[in-house]
């Protein structure tokens, strides 16, 4: 079976997903990349096709491959601009060196097609006494055509690992993308996400409202359906209790997740349900769960179980 995780390092208490190899605590962002093993640079080179009398080059395409072991990692267009390695660690420098943030976790994804940083940011809230979400700076740099620079706030409940999604609106200020085809700006990105105190108080407020919030069985059942929804999806009817499988054991991980005890019967409640879910058990293992929890299907299943749980909270 392919694995999606190729490398990946971590520095002070195991991540989420449980996988990587510890390093020593407090490193500098160069330091972190090279124990990643992701201190490797990307090239493009001309594709060539057997013409008639000798071999032509292929215009408007070339072959991305990284310099370390001539690895193919997509065909990209001319006008593709790759981001290296090292210049996606420096984005964390100033931080890092001000002593706002500190390196957590790196690595390498499907075979080097996308090479991420974590960064723990020195603030957090409780949405209860000991139930205590931290806030990491996430940078994605894909080596992939059509995917795009990504760098984001991802929440982290302690208690149970989960990562959070708190995309409110389709524009949240949470995450900036940037194409390929454009030249990262370090300072435009910063600038444009922001790493104040405000974007935090934003995210404690949608916590302690759904965490005020008192559910009931048949809305939470209805609720986990729309975010797993069965093959061929109907909605539920009242009084109806068939829902998927994926559905039916967030509903029963509701009392008996991590942290089940803060906020037990609310819509904190359940949308960590989903998140535990999502994280700890949804999908076939850890290895593509990490892809897929930051970058795939299930980040947007988060973000519509967010958006769903405060639907729910403001009609209880």
């Amino acid at each position: 079976m392919a694995h999606m995780v190729e490398t990946m390092a971590y520095a002070g208490e195991v991540p989420w997903h449980g996988l990587g190899v510890e390093v020593n605590p407090n490193l500098s962002p160069k330091e972190m990349m090279k124990e990643a093993n992701v201190d490797w640079t990307v090239e493009k080179r001309p594709l060539y096709y057997n013409g008639i009398d000798k071999k032509e080059v292929i215009p408007g395409k070339e072959a991305l491959i990284r310099t370390s072991d001539g690895q193919l990692l997509d065909v990209v267009g001319t006008n593709w601009k790759p981001l290296q390695n090292e210049d996606a660690f420096n984005f964390f420098n100033d931080f890092v060196n001000a002593g706002d943030m500190e390196m957590h976790t790196a690595g390498s994804l499907d075979n080097g097609r996308r090479v991420w940083a974590l960064a723990k940011v020195k603030d957090s809230f409780e949405v209860f006494k000991n139930d205590q979400v931290d806030q990491y700076l996430l940078f994605s740099n894909p080596h992939k055509y059509a995917s795009c620079i990504d760098v984001r706030m991802t929440p982290i409940r302690v208690v149970c690992n989960n990562t959070l999604s708190f995309a409110l609106e389709a524009n949240a200020e949470r995450m900036v993308q940037v194409t390929h085809r454009n030249n990262f700006n370090p300072d435009m990105v910063k600038e444009t996400l922001g790493v104040a105190k405000e974007k935090l108080d934003t995210y404690k407020e949608a916590a302690k409202f759904l965490a005020s919030k008192r559910t009931k069985q048949f809305d939470v059942n209805e609720y986990m359906d729309k975010i797993f929804p069965s093959l061929g999806y109907r909605t539920l009817k009242k009084g109806e209790n068939r829902i998927s499988k994926s559905a039916q054991y967030a509903v029963d991980v509701m009392d008996t997740q991590p942290g089940a005890e803060f906020g037990k019967g609310t819509w904190w409640q359940a949308f960590n349900a989903v998140t535990y879910t999502i994280d700890h058990a949804y999908g076939l293992d850890q290895d593509k769960r990490i892809n897929s929890a930051w970058f795939g299907a299930n980040a947007k299943k988060k973000t519509m179980a967010l958006q769903k749980a405060i639907e729910y909270a403001e009609a209880a």
